[in-house]
């Protein structure tokens, strides 16, 4: 797994600005369609209270509704776990359930305890997930498709591999972003940018916010107010793409 190195300090920026504008902020460099790289609503934040999660993927295919033809419940742990050293950043575990319903939860307390004790940032799975009080109280961000209290025959196939999660693929190494909002990923080419760009993006949306919470608003003062705010967004896309 080959992944281009993302700075620690750019991670922790990328951090403080929420899924949304990072997401707007991607657009604007115009390196994919609007329409891709963002997990659809199957994927919620199982706690959205947290705060934004940022990590490279780790990849397992999951199933649960049959026994193993070998090994244990938490067969392939520590499989995941080495594959975290190989990344330039902290993990975030990410499995496809591959089981059609689902059949019973990926993850509960022991697990998750685990990853957060190797430094993984987050889990997200297209399936489901448990131990959802304890696994808040460690402040392990989790991001799922719902709720089932039972593991069943968990166990995992493959690490390391493309999975399908939310409606889009996530390749092992990419860079995710997280927030009570839903989950993106980030194209490592132009994540050093984004972080000054976030903050460039929200200024120039503060100014329809200002206008509109003054107190004193007209039809043609809110007009001007968008005019200039897009003007500005205008220039940041022309500077981000570089034309």
């Amino acid at each position: 797994m080959s992944t281009p190195q993302v700075s620690a300090d750019c991670l922790k920026q990328l951090a403080a600005y929420d899924t949304p504008t990072v997401c707007n902020v991607i657009e604007l460099f115009d390196v994919r369609p609007r329409n891709a790289g963002f997990m659809n609503e199957t994927i919620r934040a199982c706690f959205p209270k947290l705060p934004p999660m940022v990590g490279f993927a780790v990849t397992t295919t999951f199933r649960s509704a049959a026994p193993p033809r070998s090994g244990s419940v938490y067969a392939g742990l520590r499989q995941q776990i080495e594959a975290f050293g190989e990344l330039p950043g902290p993990a975030v575990v990410v499995f496809q359930d591959l089981d059609e319903p689902t059949c019973a939860a990926t993850f509960g307390e022991v697990m998750c305890t685990t990853y957060q004790s190797f430094g993984a940032a987050g889990l997200i799975t297209s399936g489901a997930g448990r131990d959802l009080e304890q696994v808040e109280d460690i402040g392990f961000p989790a991001f799922t498709n719902g709720t089932i209290c039972s593991h069943g025959y968990c166990h995992m196939l493959q690490m390391n591999v493309p999975v399908t999660v939310g409606g889009i693929v996530v390749e092992p190494g990419d860079l995710l972003h997280g927030d009570c909002n839903g989950v993106s990923t980030i194209p490592v080419e132009i994540a050093s940018e984004i972080p000054d760009a976030c903050q460039e993006l929200m200024d120039a949306e503060k100014i329809i916010l200002d206008y509109v919470k003054s107190g004193s608003i007209t039809a043609d003062g809110f007009s001007e107010a968008r005019e200039a705010s897009q003007s500005a967004i205008d220039k940041l896309g022309i500077r981000l793409r570089g034309k």
